[in-house]
């Protein structure tokens, strides 16, 4: 099975496009965890024990596991989640292969890159069987800074050096939609299943979703900023007809902060709040879709 046919079957599976970021903040473990030898592991082990039914994929970000044990629990928290039956997204941003931690491809299902270095820098992944999302637009108040900005009008030029579409007169594409085509281009020849990383509010995704109809969208930050973009993470016809997902981490993360205020809190405190944030959020997220 290709990355969009597992992903396909987990959705229809857990009725919902949740993904789940497992990148937790070192400081903000529960005290329980801390005794392990790898704490982002134990405490990564407990959210996925609690979530996995639900949700549809994990992502992890290795800029969160940056030093020596941050590495083996990385490594030994994608092999877990999957473990459970659910796909996971190396969510690295990566803007050429080879890189340093290249070797976590082997692991994952799908990884996100960065197309400003162009697709031959991009080809190790593009060339093989594995889910690959093109960044086009991030959710940060910063991405307004280059990602928002108008381009000039006209043809888009493909990576072959063709010409590929013009815009109308009155559009006023930005960076991010240019990529978002770019990144929709690439799908035409590649070996692995191509998608869009997307950030910002509904109307913003759902602009770019006019740029790239029939890609699946990976939206970062929507769960939280707006479950709105839900309603345009999938295709709306096609083979990808309503294939995507919406990531969210902190509010399944660290809802246990709050559980059991007043004493220390324990396993089944941060589990429950884990699951409980979980099932809000899908249920938030599918009254969009």
């Amino acid at each position: 099975m290709t990355f969009f046919d597992r992903l396909r079957e987990r959705i229809r599976t857990t009725g919902g496009v949740l993904a789940v970021g497992l990148n937790p903040d070192p400081a903000r473990l529960p005290d329980d965890c801390r005794e392990y030898d790898y704490p982002r592991r134990a405490f990564n082990r407990r959210i996925v024990d609690a979530t996995y039914e639900g949700v549809a994929a994990y992502s992890v970000a290795p800029a969160y596991y940056a030093d020596p044990e941050g590495w083996t629990a990385l490594a030994e928290t994608v092999a877990y989640a999957r473990g459970r039956g659910v796909p996971v997204v190396l969510d690295a941003k990566y803007a050429e292969i080879p890189s340093p931690d290249a070797d976590l491809l082997d692991s994952v299902d799908a990884v996100t890159v960065s197309p400003y270095l162009g697709r031959d820098a991009l080809a190790p992944v593009l060339d093989r069987d594995l889910g690959v999302f093109v960044t086009c637009r991030t959710p940060n108040a910063g991405a307004a800074d280059l990602q928002d900005r108008e381009v000039a009008e006209g043809e888009m030029t493909d990576h072959n050096g063709e010409d590929e579409q013009t815009d109308d007169e009155d559009e006023k594409p930005t960076l991010a939609g240019r990529a978002a085509e770019l990144g929709a281009s690439w799908a035409a020849d590649a070996a692995a299943d191509v998608g869009l990383l997307v950030g910002g509010d509904g109307e913003t995704v759902e602009t770019l979703r006019e740029r790239a109809p029939d890609r699946p969208f990976f939206a970062v930050g929507g769960a939280r900023n707006d479950p709105e973009v839900a309603a345009h993470v999938g295709p709306a016809s096609g083979a990808n007809e309503g294939l995507g997902l919406v990531e969210t981490s902190r509010e399944v993360l660290y809802a246990g902060e709050t559980a059991g205020r007043g004493r220390r809190r324990g396993q089944d405190d941060y589990a429950a709040a884990a699951r409980q944030a979980a099932g809000r959020l899908a249920g938030q997220l599918n009254r969009h879709r």
